[in-house]
């Protein structure tokens, strides 16, 4: 989403207490936000269907579903444009890539992706990554200790006080 739609403090106040609990019922938001339930859920579908909200997720921990390698992964692609739109293509199928990025610099993405070992990681690499026509080098850095890992975006920059 590329639009930027104006907010006020009570629909800020609802997405800063969705990010921190994405379950919360609509009577506790409401509360939270102090506002009474019916209007809050308008504004709730509201920021919903403008896309303010793109959706809900359950947040599952890697290791405790036996993927405790996470890499990041920066891949140069060839300049062609059918080659470079079909690697982009090809990466929204790969489900060891949670999150691709199309970068300026040196290298043209950063994927980041979990794996369950190392074996698995090298056959990704060597199978699916470097056999695919558009890429041109990968270079692999793996994750020794996540130092933060947050889903809530900064919000202060849009208070008008």
């Amino acid at each position: 989403m590329t639009t930027t739609v104006s907010l006020d403090k009570i629909d800020l106040k609802i997405l800063q207490a969705l990010q921190h609990n994405g379950r919360l019922s609509n009577v506790e938001l409401s509360e939270r936000v102090a506002l009474s339930p019916s209007p809050c859920l308008r504004r709730l579908k509201q920021l919903e269907s403008t896309g303010i909200i793109r959706g809900y997720a359950a947040l599952v921990h890697p290791s405790t579903v036996a993927l405790g390698l996470q890499v990041f992964i920066r891949v140069s692609v060839d300049k062609s444009t059918h080659l470079r739109d079909g690697f982009a293509d090809s990466v929204r199928d790969w489900p060891q890539v949670l999150r691709c990025f199309a970068l300026t610099g040196e290298t043209d993405y950063m994927l980041h992706a979990f794996f369950a070992d190392m074996e698995s990681f090298s056959q990704f690499i060597l199978d699916t990554l470097l056999a695919h026509p558009g890429v041109v080098d990968a270079r692999s850095s793996f994750v020794l200790q996540e130092v933060k890992n947050s889903t809530v975006l900064p919000l202060d920059h849009l208070q008008t006080e």
